[in-house]
């Protein structure tokens, strides 16, 4: 009987977390970057990660930048080093982009974008950055604290403290989740004390972190940090057609399907 206990408990464990990892993202990419996130998802899935953005970029040569977490929302530099070996073969095969181009697998950031319904119920009391796809009384754009998150998927319902509400303005915004086009934690001294925190109760996670930079091979050096707390891996990809004449580090240029669905498509 208590052998039949745990194995019933152990498959629910199991499936809550399949269920946080399936958790579908509010927000998506279009054009060469929806290409990219249908390659990477299930690769990422299955190594026990969630995809967060992927951002393609044609600054200095084409970058496409996979921004991943595990369900708790935590990512260091040694998740980066597996994330990225185990999918650089697989974008390999697939070529959802053409030409050669920079990899670059990290972590959200302390200010990361807010994608799925838990990024906001997580956010609670922290100030964010809100786009709609629709006017809500004339705006798209607000700017508050997160507060209670109400229902669930594409139908749940945020309610933000505004602090940018102009005098006559209402203070509080009711905003549907489904309608969101880009959200995003503003930086702040409350933020990062936060993250400092959860730095600091988390010695081994830095543990981690310290020997996966180690690991990196001379001429392959992972960037210690790109943006507040922020950990990076990046290699170069080269193009099949052109493998035996790129050089080792050359970029290819910028496909003009780059873009996603909150604009950043860059030139």
């Amino acid at each position: 009987m208590d052998r039949q206990r745990l194995d019933c408990d152990s498959n629910g464990v199991e499936t809550e977390a399949q269920g946080v990892l399936d958790e579908p993202r509010l927000i998506e990419e279009t054009g060469v970057a929806a290409l990219v996130a249908h390659v990477a998802q299930p690769v990422l899935t299955g190594l026990g990660y969630r995809l967060v953005r992927v951002k393609l970029s044609a600054q200095a040569g084409m970058t496409v930048q996979i921004m991943a977490e595990r369900p708790d929302g935590s990512m260091n530099l040694n998740d980066c080093e597996i994330v990225s070996a185990a999918l650089s073969p697989v974008l390999d095969v697939e070529e959802p982009v053409k030409g050669a181009y920079r990899l670059e697998i990290s972590s959200p950031g302390i200010d990361r974008p807010l994608v799925r319904v838990s990024d906001f119920r997580r956010a609670f009391a922290r100030e964010a950055r809100i786009e709609m796809t629709t006017g809500i009384g004339g705006r798209r754009r607000f700017r508050g604290f997160v507060g209670e998150v109400e229902g669930e998927g594409r139908n749940a319902v945020l309610t933000l403290d505004r602090s940018d509400a102009k005098p006559g303005e209402a203070i509080k915004a009711v905003l549907l989740l489904g309608d969101v086009a880009e959200a995003r934690l503003i930086l702040s001294e409350a933020l990062i004390r936060q993250s400092l925190r959860v730095a600091k109760a988390s010695q081994g996670q830095d543990a981690s972190m310290e020997d996966g930079a180690r690991k990196v091979p001379p001429g392959e050096g992972a960037e210690p940090r790109r943006g507040p707390g922020r950990g990076v891996r990046s290699n170069f990809k080269q193009a099949k057609s052109n493998q035996a004449k790129l050089p080792a580090r050359q970029s290819g240029a910028a496909s003009p399907e780059t873009g996603d669905k909150d604009g950043s498509q860059r030139q």
